[in-house]
């Protein structure tokens, strides 16, 4: 459980300077959490994962693209895995 605390932390550390960009990660990924709850689902990696590949096959905007590719990196690389069955 530490390391999902620190994990977090980590990640929230990295949303919270990287908030140059016009449409900063971190407000996307608000949106995309936000989105994933108002659809009923619990936020998951799972979730989160299907959400930024889903957006990703409808993007045409490099930048976009860019700013989704990153986030997947950060749920992938960044946070435990899921232990729900």
């Amino acid at each position: 459980m530490q390391n999902a605390a620190n994990s977090s932390a980590d990640i929230a550390d990295y949303f919270k300077q990287a908030g140059n960009s016009e449409i900063s990660e971190m407000e996307v990924f608000g949106q995309l959490i936000a989105e994933i709850l108002q659809a009923g689902m619990p936020v998951t990696n799972k979730a989160i994962i299907t959400a930024l590949i889903a957006r990703m096959e409808q993007e045409s905007d490099v930048v976009q693209l860019d700013i989704y590719r990153h986030l997947l990196e950060m749920v992938v690389n960044k946070t435990p895995d899921d232990f729900s069955v």
